[in-house]
């Protein structure tokens, strides 16, 4: 694929915006232009990047920032700690939902993707202070990304933390159940910074590259995250990684996918690609409406769908 194509089939589903709105119970992302499609995809056979549209709008991460706190707390704790104290199944719930911690599952959340298993991955990091793990988070985001602008959005993070109760009341539970250690509200406004930094679709193809590349940045040749690290989120991205339209998406798209509700979807094709979408408008799932339309294009034209 060149850039010429990627930018016909950015044309193509541009439209799809207008059927999603954007995550207005954020107040920050209300006033986001859902008028954006952009994308960049990391061709690991040719080591080039490519990109069109909005692909270098900076936006918030959201709920892509789980995967990069995931492999930071592996690397900080092993993956036996980390898979001790959070789960590894799909959910047929909403991502903040609490039956994410209740139904079969011995009181642990169900998976890193959740919220309530993402605000447990991110009391796993390691630091003396909240300020310590958030900078050490912000540090890896960067060097995976490959990314020095990324940066914390401070009218997103007050935003999030104002609004952050559901969160509060997941938090409050796994700590009164001794799912988590800490101090609650210090993890949280660790978990709020996490969701509010800045990114671009270019940065997140890069982070995508990595997960496809067996953990090595293939513009540096660099081991950055180990190779059971990458299989591992790689698996977990396929089956809750868009919640639960996952399975929905794993039919039709077929690639290892994250979503994040600042209009983010990041994928990693095994071997081949890393990509990055950004769309701010997004359907009832909270996934990026033209982003997901937009991926089935190009995963169809690439011939990529992991499971043909």
């Amino acid at each position: 694929m060149d850039v010429k194509e990627l930018e016909q089939l950015i044309g193509k589903n541009f439209h799809y915006y207008q059927t999603g709105h954007v995550a207005d119970y954020i107040p920050a992302l209300a006033q986001v232009n859902p008028e954006q499609l952009g994308m960049a995809i990391y061709d690991l056979k040719k080591n080039q990047l490519i990109e069109a549209g909005d692909s270098q709008v900076r936006f918030a991460i959201e709920s892509m920032s789980k995967v990069p706190v995931l492999l930071l707390a592996i690397q900080d704790n092993g993956i036996d700690k980390v898979f001790q104290t959070i789960n590894t199944e799909p959910t047929g719930f909403a991502f903040n939902s609490i039956l994410n911690m209740e139904l079969n599952h011995r009181h642990h959340p169900m998976n890193p993707f959740v919220n309530a298993g993402a605000i447990a991955t991110t009391s796993l990091i390691a630091g003396k202070d909240p300020e310590d793990k958030f900078n050490r988070i912000l540090a890896f985001m960067k060097e995976i990304c490959d990314d020095p602008q990324i940066t914390l959005n401070e009218e997103i993070y007050h935003s999030e933390s104002r609004t952050g109760d559901i969160n509060r009341s997941l938090a409050y539970y796994m700590k009164g159940n001794q799912m988590i250690d800490g101090d609650v509200s210090e993890i949280l406004d660790v978990y709020f910074k996490q969701c509010s930094v800045n990114v671009t679709a270019k940065g997140i193809a890069k982070l995508g590259a990595v997960l496809a590349n067996k953990g090595i940045a293939p513009w540096s040749g660099q081991q950055i995250i180990t190779e059971e690290s990458a299989t591992i989120v790689k698996s977990i991205m396929t089956t809750a990684g868009l919640y639960d339209e996952s399975g929905e998406f794993s039919v039709h798209v077929g690639v290892p996918a994250k979503s994040g509700v600042g209009g983010g979807l990041m994928v990693a094709v095994p071997n081949y690609y890393g990509m990055g979408v950004f769309s701010p408008a997004l359907d009832a799932f909270g996934n990026s409406a033209a982003g997901i339309q937009l991926l089935k294009d190009v995963v169809e034209k690439l011939d990529v769908d992991i499971f043909d």
